[in-house]
């Protein structure tokens, strides 16, 4: 029972988040520049104008061929990627890792084969 000077114990939960770090940049321009014949412009990381728990501070803008204006947009929430559709804001994907990402917006670049135990 608590007494009027006793105060409950108050436990903040941070959300987990992963944020674009040097190595995804290394990829996405990896990305990008494979991407070039089929389709992809260009791609930049922009900072979120407003900060949401549990979502990356950064998200990926790309723009291609088909279309003047951005044409995906990729961030993180909690430990999933998410691919978006910029021009209609719909959601097209989550996936694990940001490779999984980029290679749904266009598969450029040889992803590893998963090992099947025979």
């Amino acid at each position: 029972m608590l007494h009027m000077n006793e105060t409950p114990s108050v436990c903040k939960i941070i959300p987990f988040q992963m944020e674009i770090l040097s190595r995804h940049r290394e990829y996405l321009s990896r990305w990008i520049e494979a991407g070039l014949p089929m389709g992809v412009c260009d791609a930049d990381v922009f900072s979120a104008s407003q900060r949401e728990p549990g979502l990356s501070s950064e998200y990926i803008v790309i723009w291609v061929r088909e279309t003047p204006d951005p044409a995906y947009k990729v961030f993180s929430r909690g430990n999933k990627w998410i691919v978006v559709d910029a021009v209609r804001e719909h959601q097209l994907g989550q996936f694990s890792s940001f490779a999984d990402a980029l290679n749904m917006v266009r598969p450029v670049l040889p992803r590893p084969e998963k090992i099947v135990a025979a």
